[in-house]
């Protein structure tokens, strides 16, 4: 096997041009796939965290009859505030509607506390200015509105009583989320305002927990953990996971088909050195595995594109190693073994690689007549005339 392993060695080297391009193909599917991989992880990662800095804190309390992806369960949707439980951050959902250039623009208008620490959204711009009432909108409904920092525009909403009351907001600022949920069509103000606005006071449509929170034990709340929030994410992650794998997929096909032609039309153009292997007693199983060994080793060098070729010196520090666990591998008699071994010995080889790679001279393996210096070994010099007649 390390007779194999060198003979490997030096066949990819001598290659020369079809070692190179086989090499480049495979190290960029392998770059585009770990890129795609590290954005879309990236990705996932930062809407998690965004959609809990931002909206969903570290759980939930939602009034029972509360439905997100329901209208008609907003305007009943609300009741009185757990006493004792400053760590709970109220929020208040109503409907309304603005009139900005005289244009009508239904909108969700939600009450919160200014002084909250639970939440990123900049609550401290909601405290209360003298006949004004400050709020704050997201950078995305302030394009869609055509509203800026500093506008006036008239809020339409109906009380607890059902009677429609009109009075102007102020837009005292504008954030920049990536949570649509906390910014299209909706208007954040103080939650003080909203009350006496709509006549609920101390009342709230949902409650978001702090780190510190415990869930509260309720008929009128129904708690929600972080992770149930984040489940519809979860959901979206597995899919898009999905699809991306199959980009992955063509990607490593394009690069094993270049590697699968170049050993198809190698074995077609070395049939005299196959024939001289035979001749000097190598198996079929040697042979087979002697270019099994070197489509390995495209991939092992497709991880160090950019970095030197070991020298002679360094080959039979770990070709001795790893030379005993593929030969078990080939010679285990339960499929099952020789399945785990072929994946050991792989480890190693990419193992003593990096380490060896990391500390090779300039030298690299060029010359023959190196290799079997270092070597000593008998076979390998026997071969050295029928390896001179190929055609690489």
């Amino acid at each position: 096997m390390k007779l194999a392993l060198k003979l490997a060695f030096k066949n990819i080297y001598g290659a020369g041009l079809r070692t190179v391009l086989n090499v480049v193909v495979l190290s960029f599917s392998f770059v585009i796939i770990i890129f795609l991989n590290g954005v879309m992880d990236g990705w996932n990662a930062q809407a998690k965290k965004d959609t809990i800095e931002w909206e969903y804190g570290y759980g939930q309390l939602r009034h029972k009859d509360y439905d997100p992806f329901d209208p008609y369960t907003i305007l009943d949707s609300h009741a009185p505030i757990p006493e004792d439980r400053p760590d709970l951050t109220p929020i208040l959902i109503h409907q309304a509607s603005i009139y900005p250039e005289g244009r009508m623009m239904n909108i969700v208008l939600k009450g919160i506390d200014a002084d909250q620490q639970t939440l990123l959204l900049p609550t401290s711009s909601l405290n209360a200015q003298e006949n004004q009432y400050p709020v704050i909108i997201g950078k995305r409904f302030a394009t869609s509105s055509k509203l800026n920092v500093g506008d006036e525009v008239l809020l339409r909403w109906r009380d607890v009583n059902g009677t429609y009351d009109a009075n102007t907001i102020f837009i005292s600022a504008i954030f920049d989320s990536n949570v649509p949920t906390v910014d299209d069509g909706q208007i954040w103000m103080n939650i003080n305002d909203l009350w006496q606005m709509t006549g609920q006071v101390n009342e709230a449509t949902l409650l978001v927990l702090n780190e510190t929170s415990a869930p509260l034990e309720s008929t009128l709340w129904n708690f929600y953990s972080q992770k149930e929030l984040l489940s519809t994410i979860e959901e979206i992650i597995a899919t898009k996971k999905i699809s991306s794998s199959i980009m992955y997929i063509l990607l490593l096909a394009i690069a094993l088909l270049a590697i699968f032609d170049t050993q198809v039309l190698s074995i077609f153009r070395r049939q005299k050195e196959i024939g001289t292997y035979v001749a000097l007693g190598m198996t079929r199983r040697k042979v087979v595995g002697l270019f099994t060994v070197e489509g390995s080793m495209y991939s092992i060098l497709a991880l160090f594109p950019f970095t030197k070729i070991p020298s002679s010196e360094h080959l039979d520090s770990w070709i001795h190693t790893i030379s005993a666990l593929h030969t078990l591998a080939f010679t285990n008699s339960d499929s099952r073994d020789s399945h785990a071994l072929i994946l050991l010995t792989l480890y190693c080889t990419t193992l003593a690689l990096t380490q060896n790679l990391s500390s090779s001279s300039s030298s690299p393996i060029v010359a023959e007549n190196d290799l079997a210096r270092t070597s000593g070994d008998n076979d390998l010099r026997d071969t050295e005339g029928p390896r001179k007649t190929s055609s690489p």
